[in-house]
C-alpha cells in the first residue's frame, strides 16, 4: 500500500500548479484525504482537506485560490492550485485514511511546490 504525492514545481507568481496524490496497493476503500504542506523553519499546516462524501474544508490562506477534489475511481485525491504566491512555497504532503486490514492513516511522500516573485 502506498500513497504517492505528485505535481509540484517551479512557478511564477499567479501561476498554477495541479497535485495529485494516488493511492495504489491492496486498498479497499479511500476516506478522508488531507493535503499539508511546510515551508522551512515553520510547522506543517493543514492546507485542505475532503472526505469521502466529496465535503471540503480549507485554510483561510488558500481559500478562493485552491480547490480540492477527488476521483473515487482511480484512489486519486487532486489539489488545484490557482493565483499562487511566493507565500505557498513549501513541501507539500498527502495524508489518507486507507481500508486495508482496517482502516490507517498513510503519508505521501513530499513534493517539493516553489513559486517564485
Amino acid at each position: 500500500v502506498q500513497l504517492q504525492a505528485s505535481g509540484g514545481g517551479l512557478v511564477q507568481a499567479g501561476g498554477s500548479l495541479r497535485l495529485s496524490c494516488l493511492a495504489s496497493g491492496r486498498i479497499f476503500s479511500v476516506g478522508g484525504v488531507r493535503w499539508y504542506r511546510q515551508a522551512p523553519g515553520k510547522q506543517r499546516e493543514l492546507v485542505a482537506e475532503i472526505t469521502r462524501e466529496g465535503s471540503t474544508n480549507y485554510a483561510d490562506s488558500v481559500k478562493g485560490r485552491f480547490t480540492i477534489s477527488r476521483d473515487n475511481a482511480k484512489n486519486t485525491v487532486y489539489l488545484q492550485m490557482n493565483s499562487l504566491k511566493p507565500e505557498d512555497t513549501a513541501v507539500y504532503y498527502c495524508n489518507a485514511d486507507l481500508l486495508t486490514a482496517g482502516w490507517k492513516s498513510y503519508w505521501g511522500q513530499g513534493t517539493q511546490v516553489t513559486v517564485s516573485s
